[in-house]
């Protein structure tokens, strides 16, 4: 009877742990804070908010002076040869695959720094010169004050940890922002380019010209 009680009480216990574990994971949609972020916003678009920005040009402007264009985000900055190196190499490749809804005024791509105090300008443009841009239609940019780059960080889910040696470890993936300005899908930093360009696609044939 020992064993028979002891048995039930491990099935009970596994059960719960199994409801604790759907319930924290998105219904086990999330077992990343990748996945948990990705899952979140398609589920409910988030807000991209209007942050003050200066590019490689060094023009100042607002991500608002981009609505009514699907954008293509990511995080970097430009002392990184690891992840940022990668994204860098993909957002090169996705100017071709996407050449042209770029070249029709509907998509543009931006990487944005969250090293603002070192990637002024000039590192902005040596950046994007590195990886291939052209056309106009790829900026990289710094937020002009903390509460734009907090703000920004927040909305898209950025983690960036200084690694202790004068870089940072931080995440990152491609966010796909509508031209209503927000955030309606995030595509894991570990996908292909072409992959990444599928996903842009199939979001500009569900929307109007």
């Amino acid at each position: 009877m020992t064993a028979v009680r002891g048995a039930v009480l491990s099935v009970l216990l596994l059960a719960a742990g199994t409801w604790g574990l759907y319930r924290a994971t998105d219904g086990f949609q999330a077992f990343t804070t990748q996945t948990a972020r990705t899952v979140e916003v398609r589920a409910d678009p988030r807000p991209v908010p209007d942050a003050g920005v200066e590019d490689q040009t060094g023009a100042r402007w607002a991500l608002d002076d981009l609505v009514g264009r699907w954008l293509v985000v990511d995080f970097m900055y430009t002392r990184c040869t690891t992840l940022c190196s990668v994204m860098g190499s993909k957002f090169s490749q996705l100017q071709a695959q996407l050449a042209a809804p770029i070249a029709a005024g509907r998509v543009r791509l931006l990487s944005i720094s969250f090293d603002p105090a070192h990637d002024a300008p000039e590192e902005l443009a040596g950046y994007l010169t590195r990886f291939g841009e052209r056309g106009g239609d790829w900026s990289a940019v710094r937020p002009t004050n903390a509460h734009a780059l907090a703000a920004l960080k927040r909305a898209f889910g950025i983690t960036v940890i200084p690694d202790g040696l004068g870089g940072y470890t931080h995440n990152d993936g491609f966010g796909i922002v509508s031209p209503d300005g927000k955030l309606v899908d995030i595509v894991g930093d570990d996908a292909t380019s072409q992959a990444v360009a599928e996903r842009v696609v199939r979001h500009l044939r569900k929307s109007p010209s």
